[in-house]
């Protein structure tokens, strides 16, 4: 398939996905769908990769990893349940905006995923938007650096929350949990 076919057929899930209520397995299928076109696509003009960030921390893979899993102290500071083990069950509470989150990969020192497996969006106008979407942190330690790769898979531009929630999670992984990991002290809201 060339490229300009990879790229229409992902802007129309894409759309799907943002714009016509699916049930969870149909968006899960779709989202998949879309994560495969963005893997097999090097085109720079794809307008639905799915939100990523780089940071670098000095600090060990091991220390990173375990400063990742507590939540409370560089995204939200009211988390309830567990955030350590896999198929541990949390929830970041911002008040009327909620997410619940299922660990579902867990490789230690190398990647942690969450599974958002429901959510309350308050201010935007598809609350569920987050429903099916992975939470990724990928690390990498090199001569004393640590890389840490932060990816929301799902999350692509076509989201309604999509400039919000761009903007938040590059505050909270490139500024707070940075501090978290580098200083000891992060900023959760």
């Amino acid at each position: 398939m060339n490229v300009s076919k990879i790229a229409n057929l992902d802007g129309i899930i894409g759309l799907h996905i943002a714009y016509f209520p699916t049930s969870r397995q149909e968006k899960a299928i779709l989202n998949s769908i879309n994560l495969f076109l963005n893997q097999n696509n090097n085109s720079k003009t794809m307008t639905n990769k799915s939100f990523h960030t780089t940071i670098k921390v000095n600090a060990s893979a091991d220390e990173a990893f375990k400063k990742i899993n507590q939540v409370n102290k560089w995204w939200a500071k009211k988390v309830k349940g567990k955030t350590e083990k896999l198929n541990d069950k949390f929830t970041v509470d911002f008040g009327t905006t909620w997410v619940d989150f299922q660990i579902t990969e867990l490789v230690a020192n190398k990647k942690v995923v969450w599974k958002v497996t429901n959510c309350n969006l308050e201010w935007i106008k598809n609350k569920k938007e987050w429903n099916d979407t992975d939470v990724v942190f990928e690390i990498y330690e090199k001569k004393n650096i640590t890389q840490i790769d932060f990816t929301h898979l799902g999350l692509i531009p076509s989201f309604e929350c999509y400039g919000d929630c761009k903007m938040g999670w590059t505050e909270h992984v490139t500024e707070s949990l940075v501090k978290f990991i580098n200083d000891g002290k992060g900023i959760p809201q």
